[in-house]
């Protein structure tokens, strides 16, 4: 499960100290208009080491384009794209090899694979969404193309709402050897009525899986999300008018098929597991010892996974856009055939 897409289909590689990490897109229509320099201000937004509250781990996170673009524009060949490690310090994990870090992925890969990579995690890292905003930066200049936007903010952290409040709460958990979690929330723009399909291949459904796919995710919610089990239906349901609907309660899905209203999605985004402070946990012996997480870690990563999540609804828009492509061409030869 390193590929996601049906039709834009990428396949994201590498670790989190590594050599390297980059992601081959499959399936990227030709003729879109994409340099390395379209893609930069969204990793930039993504990677560590840009300011004081962030993992102090420099890493440019530069994108170099292997192929699949000729003279400025993508061929429809495969895209591959390359983000090279240039800060990777794995001697710092060498004292941690043999211990499940509470809160990773460390015990459950092992369990499953009989092997893991411990360097800060390997491909459960959170540095392996450097791929996935990569990707998602090319998803943004084909939904662009076709006037659609894709815009995600911090909504909450550590149950405040307050922007001014939030720098206060990273700092607090920082200096308590602590970390905290917060709300994101992502909306796109502009997308037509119509995409994604019925009972299992839902629109919403899609997003959902998409989102909870990133690692620090824990909970998803379209439009009122949960707020709607409180509601009642005259209050839950968007009526229409002739300029089409009045309210957007559904988040612009309506079953699992998008209404042309915006599409709202909010993420849940626990603490970082990486925390100095003292936890019990135990060894690959099982034997019950104390473990600290030092080295370079974010107090809270949940500004930096906003471009992920941008990413991420990107990705499962371009798709369910070229789905549709394909559909609405087939009912179109289907109707020619007819009338024959």
């Amino acid at each position: 499960m390193n590929t996601f897409g049906r039709n834009f289909r990428c396949t994201t590689f590498g670790e989190s100290h590594g050599s390297a990490l980059g992601v081959v897109i499959d399936g990227c229509p030709p003729g879109i208009p994409l340099e390395a320099s379209d893609l930069q201000p969204m990793m930039d937004r993504r990677r560590p080491g840009v300011g004081p509250l962030s993992s102090p781990r420099a890493e440019p996170d530069a994108v170099e384009l292997l192929s699949g673009v000729f003279l400025g524009l993508t061929t429809g060949a495969p895209v591959c794209i390359l983000i090279r490690n240039r800060d990777a310090q794995p001697g710092d994990y060498d004292r941690l090899k043999d211990v499940f870090r509470p809160g990773h992925a460390d015990y459950t890969y092992q369990m499953k694979y009989g092997i893991r990579d411990h360097r800060g995690g390997g491909r459960s890292s959170g540095r392996e969404t450097a791929a996935r905003v990569a990707a998602g930066a090319v998803a943004m200049k084909i939904l662009g193309l076709r006037g659609i936007t894709v815009e995600g903010r911090v909504e909450e952290i550590h149950g405040k709402t307050i922007p001014c409040d939030w720098e206060e709460e990273i700092r607090n958990a920082a200096a308590e050897q602590d970390s905290v979690g917060g709300i994101v929330e992502v909306i796109a723009r502009g997308c037509p009525a119509g995409l994604g399909d019925p009972v299992f291949g839902k629109l919403d459904a899609a997003i959902a899986h998409a989102l909870m796919g990133i690692g620090a995710v824990k909970g998803v919610e379209i439009g009122n999300g949960f707020c709607a089990a409180r509601l009642k239906g005259s209050e839950q349901n968007d009526q229409m008018g002739e300029e089409g609907f009045l309210s957007n309660h559904a988040g612009g899905i309506l079953g699992g098929i998008s209404n042309g209203n915006e599409i709202v999605a909010r993420i849940a985004v626990k603490p970082t597991p990486s925390i100095a402070r003292s936890q019990q946990t135990v060894d690959t012996e099982g034997k019950v010892v104390s473990v600290s997480v030092q080295g370079r870690h974010d107090p809270c990563i949940v500004p930096r996974i906003v471009p992920v999540a941008e990413a991420m609804l990107a990705l499962v828009l371009v798709d369910s856009l070229l789905e549709q492509e394909k559909f609405t061409a087939y009912r179109g030869d289907l109707r020619i055939r007819m009338k024959k």
